[in-house]
């Protein structure tokens, strides 16, 4: 009779432990490829879909309920983390309003546990504590947002702190979009740049590169969750709950490990529910759970260092979830409001089965689509037709100017030609904000104040003094008037420069650039760029 070989224990052991390691990295690889594959194909799509979406996300409300809504339906955070790096680094979206958006992930992110407390609902003093405990997520990262928000939207506060922050490991640049396409790591771009030329269509390419993120991180999701045990409840057991400080760790590592708040959250549910533990003592672990979820963000850029919007965005969805830690973690009082609203809102239940099915569409469809509603006059757009006249050449470029009415922030997009053209793109992407009296246009300053009024500045022509020549009380071009255009001559101090005037005028209603002209000390006129049609929308 014929004796099976004995398996050595620890090599089996072993040997599974390298297949998980494998497939680990395999997933990672293929998250990684995805993002690149996608970054690639939203730099081939037509500007027609970039214009939609930069003009759809320039209101923030309109921002933050994208993406909850998209996070509350796939519900991964951390996919719709990852589109919006990849949006940022296509430059399909600028900075500011991508925030809103990875504001609106986090929310979104927290309905699956708020779904699966609806499970207990025929267990009535379970359904109680699990309501309570899936809904705590949710309102811990509501009320950051109600802090968070204002200050994104009237002062830019996490953009520009994230852009500054940022400034230290890349170089920020005033015209982030340009027609090349990079890469997250090198490898990868033999295998994209045929994808990409052999499937001529942007849509089927995003459509196959989200799929494979998405799948990504379903499976590297499941390799970690079996590999920790994450889908029992039992086996989170009092030990990651034994105090504060150890129940805040284990909840940023394990969620960093498995890359998705969304399990240990929900995990956290039935351990609640039965008693395990206390909704206080697993609020800790949630709120390290909600940093620890911001790692899908930096992986994504690490890779490619260049990225420097891509970098800003990782920076500013750590930012938003430190922020909200560093407010409800240490204060004591602050620390039980969210854990109030949750434990209300579950005795609510007791009354009323219904109230958490009603708690989920207010939050998550009713309250946004009404903030959207309520804001959506707040974006202000201007169609600008300019013709440069050197010598004998004639030649047109429009300009999109789209400002934020209430931070007065926004981008100027040029394109060439006097028409519009199918899948054109523009040749130049220019930030633009205005404070009290001055406008910051890419990396020049104008500062309208009194004639005579003179400053320093930079450009990439080099640096220059700038003057206030005079304030026109009215300037007519082209059959349009605008009122109150300020004149500011710009002296360039590289050699050869010393002597040209180069006139910019001002339109201080509308803040824009209405005319330049350039001409020698003789007055005799180099070129002039000038408006030839102007519309407000």
């Amino acid at each position: 009779m014929e004796t099976t070989p004995a398996i050595d224990p620890a090599k089996h052991k072993l040997w599974e432990t390298i297949k998980v390691i494998l497939s680990i990295l395999g997933a990672l690889l293929l998250f990684l490829f995805a993002l690149d594959m996608m970054v690639s194909s939203l730099q081939h799509l037509g500007r027609d879909v970039v214009q939609t979406i930069i003009q759809a996300t320039q209101n923030p409300f309109t921002g933050l309920f994208i993406g909850l809504l998209i996070t509350a339906m796939i519900q991964s955070s951390s996919t719709t983390t990852a589109m919006v790096v990849a949006l940022v680094a296509s430059g399909s979206l600028t900075l500011q309003s991508a925030v809103p958006i990875i504001m609106g992930a986090n929310v979104g992110t927290t309905i699956t546990s708020t779904i699966v407390s609806l499970g207990f609902i025929s267990r009535k003093k379970e359904f109680r504590r699990a309501v309570a405990a899936g809904t705590y997520h949710c309102f811990f990262n509501l009320l950051t947002v109600v802090i968070l928000f204002p200050l994104e939207y009237y002062y830019e506060f996490l953009s520009s702190l994230s852009t500054h922050i940022g400034g230290y490991f890349s170089t920020h640049t005033s015209a982030p979009l340009k027609n090349q396409v990079f890469h997250f790591w090198s490898g990868f771009s033999p295998l994209i740049d045929f994808l990409v030329n052999t499937i001529s269509n942007g849509f089927i390419l995003i459509i196959l590169s989200f799929t494979l993120l998405f799948v990504s991180i379903l499976v590297f999701r499941k390799l970690i969750s079996d590999l920790l045990e994450a889908k029992t409840p039992e086996a989170f057991s009092r030990f990651f709950f034994k105090n504060q400080l150890k129940s805040f760790t284990w909840g940023l590592l394990t969620t960093a490990a498995i890359r998705s708040s969304t399990i240990t959250t929900s995990v956290v549910v039935p351990i609640v529910a039965k008693k395990i533990t206390s909704l206080k003592q697993a609020a800790p672990f949630i709120m390290g759970a909600n940093i620890g979820t911001t790692i899908t963000a930096f992986i994504a850029v690490t890779l490619n260092s260049n990225a420097s919007g891509a970098i800003s965005i990782a920076i500013a969805h750590f930012l938003f979830n430190f922020i909200g830690m560093l407010i409800f973690f240490p204060i004591p009082v602050l620390r039980k409001l969210p854990i109030e609203l949750a434990n209300s809102l579950g005795r609510l239940t007791l009354k009323y089965r219904l109230a958490g099915f009603v708690f989920i569409l207010l939050t998550f469809f009713f309250i946004p689509f009404s903030l959207i509603y309520f804001n959506q006059e707040s974006l202000k757009t201007m169609h600008i037709t300019y013709k440069h006249i050197e010598g004998d050449d004639v030649n047109y470029f429009r300009i999109i100017a789209r400002t934020n009415t209430r931070n007065n922030s926004g981008e100027w997009m040029k394109f060439e030609g006097e028409q519009k053209h199918t899948n054109e793109e523009p040749s130049m992407i220019f930030p633009v904000y205005v404070k009290n009296k001055s406008l910051f246009v890419g990396d020049q300053i104008f500062l309208l104040n009194k004639p005579g009024f003179c400053w320093d500045g930079e450009d990439t022509k080099g640096k220059y003094r700038a003057c206030i020549e005079e304030v026109l009380p009215k300037l007519e071009i082209a059959g349009f008037s605008f009122d109150s255009v300020f004149v500011c001559n710009l002296h360039y101090m590289e050699a050869g420069q010393d002597s040209l005037k180069n006139r910019v005028y001002v339109a201080a209603e509308d803040k824009i650039i209405v005319k330049r002209q350039l001409s020698d000390n003789r007055d005799s006129v180099i070129f002039t760029e000038e408006v030839t049609r102007f519309e407000r929308h």
